[in-house]
């Protein structure tokens, strides 16, 4: 008899190419037997914070169909998920879906779903991304394919017990439930790869995913995404944009006291950024061409 499959861990993210704008999510899943499945979507017109709960959504949906008692970790590099799911979402609901400054709850249909689906079976932990976690890298290259317009090679499990992704989705469009509308749109259904047989322990999957998957295509993801944030900084500093410290924590992927921390003047990669003054709890900064402020100097 052929021991049973269990879930040792669970990984997930979201990306979004504009806030809003087209969007994807990801789940990549972490079985005893060294087995990997992975699933994914991609969707026209959303929010970084929407793609981060349908992923969540997407994993405990899969692990609830896939019947698992056993306790598990979530892993997901957005704390605001985090504090949703755990925190929040219980005087959320006890205000009727208002914050405490009377404004509807966004994303309340998502985060209905997500608090139907968490358990105490569920263990949610932060991992910072982008800080070469494997399982957390890999969640990032997948969403950010998505995103990005491209579908990606998934590594999926052939008859596996789990109910077909987006079942939900499609129950409530027959049900004629409009408030998962967008949740349902742009549906993909992936086909399954077949299982890998080998004799490698969880541990060496890992290393043979990080070797194999990750090496090339989460390269050219990165450079990619790289590219894409530098035409952005160009952008902000030619037409001469101020943004806050958080906003410029984000373009540089860096924590906030990153940015503060540096001083009034500094320099970041192409850009001269340079404190220009206060508004409000925020501190507003402008970025300028490098190259440019030399030949000025020099002038």
């Amino acid at each position: 008899m052929s021991p049973v499959r269990t879930i040792q861990s669970i990984y997930t993210d979201g990306a979004c190419t504009g806030n809003p704008g087209p969007g994807g999510w990801a789940v990549v899943i972490y079985f005893n037997d060294g087995s990997i499945h992975e699933i994914g979507k991609q969707c026209d017109r959303t929010t970084n914070n929407r793609m981060e709960m349908e992923a969540a959504v997407a994993a405990l949906e899969y692990l609830q169909a896939n019947g698992q008692r056993e306790p598990i970790t979530l892993y997901t590099d957005s704390e605001y998920l985090i504090k949703c799911v755990t925190k929040w979402v219980k005087g959320w609901k006890a205000k009727g879906w208002k914050k405490s400054d009377g404004k509807q709850v966004l994303n309340q249909d998502l985060l209905v779903t997500l608090d139907e689906l968490n358990s105490r079976q569920i263990k949610w932990q932060h991992v910072k991304g982008h800080a070469g976690n494997v399982g957390n890298e890999r969640c990032d290259a997948i969403a950010r394919a998505f995103a990005n317009g491209t579908n990606p090679s998934l590594k999926q499990i052939k008859g596996n017990n789990a109910q077909p992704q987006n079942e939900r989705n499609l129950a409530a469009v027959s049900n004629g439930n409009s408030s998962n509308k967008l949740i349902s749109e742009n549906t993909q259904n992936f086909d399954t790869l077949p299982l890998q047989k080998n004799m490698i322990d969880s541990s060496n999957a890992t290393a043979a995913l990080s070797s194999e998957t990750i090496s090339s295509e989460l390269r050219m993801v990165q450079i990619r995404n790289l590219v894409e944030t530098l035409h952005v900084a160009d952008e902000i500093a030619a037409k001469g944009y101020l943004i806050t410290s958080s906003e410029l924590a984000d373009l540089m992927n860096v924590h906030a006291s990153a940015v503060t921390s540096r001083g009034d003047q500094w320099r970041w990669r192409n850009w001269v950024v340079s404190r220009v003054r206060r508004e409000g709890n925020q501190i507003l900064w402008e970025l300028e061409r490098g190259d440019l402020v030399e030949k000025e100097n020099e002038d």
